[in-house]
């Protein structure tokens, strides 16, 4: 086995960590969350990553967001995200798609990957995440993050968790327009997504299916609230 991963095993077995290296993951956002999540995941040895984001780099992401630095304000966080892991991680093959996520490019987007990872920061494109994740038969780890809370879910075709979560509100932004963004948060949410995602693409453990993990970083609590339809 690759040196690289030898630090893996024992918490995943070497052949977990092979299947890993063929699984094909797609991260659906750039910023605070899936940037965390990107590292995390060509670490791991996931060795094929698809990053989405239309976005460049802005001063106000320079708080949380991993490959955001001074130099790089104005250049596509995809790029950076690619430039970033193919210095850690060389046998990762990432495709950073500067592109947005929305109804005519979704299936293409997602198309022919083994899980997605939401990172998005807006409930109508998680709503359409969701839906098309659905309709291909992918699971969808979902994340969000406002200010010293986070919460994290398991989506698996057929349920309809992010409709209970969002279903019905009436604005496109979530808390964090109120509550801010720490990068500890990101951070943290990020890190349960990547467990939650290597957990599903092994088969391993127990999974936040039907089910929404709430983190409260001031109160040091963390909470499995069961979700029903």
């Amino acid at each position: 086995m690759n040196e690289r991963y030898q630090r893996n095993v024992n918490a995943l077995s070497p052949e977990e960590v092979r299947l890993l290296h063929a699984k094909k993951v797609c991260v659906i956002g750039c910023g605070g969350l899936g940037g965390f999540v990107v590292e995390n995941l060509a670490r791991l040895g996931i060795l094929h990553i698809t990053v989405v984001d239309c976005d460049v780099f802005e001063p106000s992401n320079l708080n949380r967001q991993l490959y955001s630095s001074e130099s790089a304000i104005g250049a596509p966080k995809v790029e950076a995200a690619a430039k970033r892991i193919g210095e850690i991680n060389s046998e990762v093959r990432i495709i950073g798609l500067k592109a947005r996520f929305d109804e005519a490019t979704g299936v293409d987007l997602l198309a022919g990957h083994d899980a997605v990872i939401d990172a998005l920061d807006n409930i109508p494109s998680r709503l359409l995440l969701a839906e098309i994740c659905r309709t291909l038969g992918i699971p969808l780890i979902h994340g969000s993050i406002a200010g010293w809370f986070g919460q994290v879910a398991a989506i698996f075709p057929g349920d309809k968790t992010m409709e209970i979560l969002f279903g019905g509100i009436d604005t496109d932004k979530g808390m964090e327009t109120s509550l801010g963004n720490l990068p500890f948060t990101a951070a943290l949410i990020a890190s349960l997504q990547s467990a939650e995602c290597v957990k599903i693409l092994t088969g391993r453990g127990e999974i936040l299916r039907n089910a929404l993990l709430l983190a409260d970083l001031l109160s040091g609590e963390f909470r499995v609230l069961p979700l029903l339809d």
